[in-house]
């Protein structure tokens, strides 16, 4: 038995009660901080299981996101002077709220004192990392989130490895760790919700970065408009 209630309050299926964003499966975007770590030049270079351009996209979707909905973002590097490089500039031009945390040297940022207190200072417990590589810059510190008693994804196409075994390895040691692996595009999705909202129009030019085509299907849906309005 099927009992739906098109109110918008509340809907019951199959026993299970389940308000409009209450529902426990997704993330809650109230509880939300972005991690962003180690996107340095250097080791773009030797990045294999994605294209850089594709990477380095997604990352600043995210970074976008962030500003957008006031989303706390954190990024760091082990030694941006070395030879990985600096880090991306696109993530510092989308989200002016960065805050980078400088780490000693340190390959895991969790080892770093002062990387973790500034999580803390967020209040949040859901973590979203991303970063390069992924089987050492993201797993790391997602495994010592993981066991410190936060929730944490791995956004998956905002990272990248030497190789796509590195990759496939990660993604099943995350699995074994219950860290949640996920897309750019599911991490929007999930914290967008609902398009009555009133920055809806923002969060559509964010999924034309994670899905280009997106564009396309925004211009011909405002010239169908326009056709109908004309005639």
């Amino acid at each position: 038995m099927a009992i739906f209630e098109h109110d918008g309050k509340n809907a019951i299926h199959d026993g299970i009660e389940h308000e409009p964003g209450g529902g426990k499966g997704l993330l809650d975007p109230t509880d939300v901080a972005i991690l962003l770590l180690d996107h340095q030049a250097g080791l773009f270079q030797t990045v294999k299981d994605i294209s850089v351009a594709e990477l380095r996209t997604n990352t600043t979707m995210l970074a976008k996101l962030a500003a957008l909905v006031k989303l706390p973002l954190i990024t760091t590097a082990s030694e941006p002077n070395g030879p990985n490089g600096p880090l991306m500039p696109e993530i510092a031009e989308a989200a002016p709220h960065v805050i980078f945390v400088p780490r000693k040297g340190e390959v895991n940022a969790w080892d770093n004192k002062a990387f973790v207190q500034a999580v803390r200072d967020t209040g949040k417990k859901t973590l979203i990392m991303a970063g390069v590589w992924t089987s050492v810059c993201v797993m790391f510190p997602a495994l010592d989130a993981k066991a410190a008693g936060y929730k944490v994804y791995a956004v998956i196409d905002a990272s990248g490895d030497p190789s796509e075994m590195a990759s496939r390895v990660t993604v099943a040691r995350f699995a074994q760790a219950g860290v949640i692996v996920t897309s750019a595009n599911a991490v929007l999705c999930e914290v967008h919700r609902t398009w009555n909202r009133p920055d809806a129009a923002d969060l559509a030019k964010l999924y034309t970065m994670v899905a280009p085509n997106y564009a396309a299907l925004i211009e011909s849906y405002n010239k169908a408009q326009a056709v109908a309005k004309a005639s």
